[in-house]
């Protein structure tokens, strides 16, 4: 057995254990072994990273300028793109996702921060054609204060750069508290913080469960905003939280997204993105393809072709170059997966392929799923299972898919495949996502806004608009008369 490594978290500046001492393990999904113990925070050392933020926030960070903060940005996202490698190596240790695709992820996540290092001073105010005479009428955008960041295990980098990157941007301030599920990674990236220039207390990283940190965090009377991922449960919770300190929130909650194929598709295009949309990152991702609608007469070919690929991937060491698919991050996952699946079968889904954990290898694997399911009200369906299970279902007619597609709680992204652009724009406009893709899909971009409706939550990340959801506006009233005001008491 390796060394177990003792993790820090950053608060003000420092790197500090939980002020009672209590910690709690992190164990390698690939192997089950504990690697990292990590700080479990108290209430007071949430209150002592939220009062750092604010001080920050009210000294050296605060008497920057936008221009400044983005040179600061800048910098991060090239030490972040420098260090994309360790980084990489530290995720797929702590969650067992591909290194190939952790790596490659903190890589181009680098991109955020140099969007946003160019978009600090692009945000401004305007002038109001106000209807008063001798009334000159502007407004500003200032920073809301200190930004509490609640971010799940999975894509921690980039959901993490979608809070820090807007939140700095814009003059805030930030305390990310990080997965107990795997926070290395957050605290490894947060060792880059100070060599980008960023004064001490503008980025703190926490680490515990819901309770007391997230709640304490959530509920800080200092913190004016709450930015989080994760599951609608916890945001539940997280909502309750700022009932007592009254900040904005945002939430991304997940999704169950619709993967919607025509006879007119290109097939082979249709098949390898529904692969990477549901199987890629072990299906461990808010945005999976888990529902699929094929048209009747291309649905049995197509299923064909998905469980050819299916049993050809190679499950294994996450860290192996030739694997491409790792483990799932936690045991909670594959036992909710293995109940649904018993579920979904016994209100008649057909397996087509996995359904088990592969034989011969140890930590959390799951192999790759495919379901024909009869009915869309199978509650495997409808239910985020966050692994590599497809739900499929045939459909005839447009109006039909739309109606099924749409028959969610959720509402984060969709997929469309169609050659037929004007039927692509009609199904873009009928489907309720915060998100479509026609003709591909999972692809994201620094400049293109992030987020869902319904049930996946409210808020965008990404794009000039998270500039805006991380400020506020203040409009300012002048007088341009000479005259001084007339006494409101004096009758004329």
């Amino acid at each position: 057995m390796g060394s177990i490594e003792r993790l820090e978290m950053l608060i003000g500046g420092n790197w500090v254990q939980a002020s009672d001492g209590a910690v709690f393990e992190s164990r390698e999904p690939a192997t089950g072994a504990v690697w990292a113990e990590v700080p479990e925070a108290t209430a007071e050392d949430v209150d002592r990273a939220v009062r750092a933020a604010d001080a920050a926030l009210r000294g050296e960070w605060g008497a920057l300028t936008a221009t400044q903060r983005g040179k600061c940005l800048a910098r991060l996202g090239d030490l972040l793109a420098a260090a994309s490698e360790d980084l990489g190596r530290i995720e797929t240790r702590d969650t067992g996702k591909l290194y190939s695709e952790t790596a490659w992820q903190a890589k181009y996540i680098a991109e955020y921060y140099h969007f946003f290092a160019g978009a600090a001073d692009k945000i401004a105010g305007e002038t109001l054609p106000i209807d008063k005479p001798d009334m000159f009428v502007f407004t500003e955008r200032e920073p809301m204060g200190v930004v509490a960041a609640v971010i799940p295990w999975n894509s921690q980098q980039f959901l993490a750069a979608t809070k820090i990157a807007p939140a700095l941007a814009a003059g805030n301030t930030i305390v990310l508290k990080a997965s107990e599920h795997a926070s290395a990674p957050l605290l490894t990236f947060g060792k880059l913080v100070a060599q980008a220039g960023i004064p001490d207390g503008v980025v703190n990283i926490v680490t515990g469960h819901g309770a007391p940190c997230g709640q304490a965090l959530t509920s800080h009377p200092l913190v004016a905003k709450v930015a989080f991922t994760g599951g609608p449960g916890a945001a539940r919770h997280v909502v309750r939280n700022t009932a007592e300190n009254f900040a904005e929130v945002s939430l991304e909650l997940g999704g169950k997204s619709p993967f919607i194929v025509f006879e007119d598709a290109d097939i082979e295009s249709a098949v390898n993105a529904s692969v990477a949309g549901i199987f890629s990152a072990s299906g461990q991702s808010c945005v999976a393809g888990s529902r699929l609608y094929l048209h009747e007469d291309i649905a049995d070919d197509f299923l064909a072709r998905m469980v050819e690929i299916a049993e050809a991937i190679q499950i294994g060491d996450p860290q192996d170059a030739a694997t491409q698919m790792g483990p799932l991050c936690t045991e909670g996952q594959r036992a909710h997966i293995m109940a649904q699946l018993e579920r979904a079968v016994a209100q008649g889904a057909t397996i087509l392929t996995g359904g088990t954990p592969p034989e011969g290898l140890g930590g959390l694997y799951m192999r790759p799923t495919i379901l024909d399911c009869p009915r869309q009200d199978l509650d495997i369906v409808d239910t985020e299972l966050f692994g590599p299970v497809l739900a499929a279902q045939r459909f005839s007619t447009e109006k039909e898919v739309i109606g099924l597609a749409n028959d969610t709680v959720h509402g984060l992204a969709a997929g469309i495949f169609t050659r037929d652009g004007a039927r692509g724009i009609r199904m873009s406009k009928a489907i309720q996502a915060g998100i479509i893709w026609l003709n591909t899909y999972r692809a994201i971009s620094p400049i293109a806004a992030f987020g869902g409706v319904k049930g996946s939550g409210f808020g965008r990340e990404a794009g000039m608009q998270a500039m805006y959801d991380y400020t506020r506006p203040k409009t300012v009233w002048m007088n341009l008369s000479d005259a001084p005001m007339a006494n409101p008491f004096r009758m004329r």
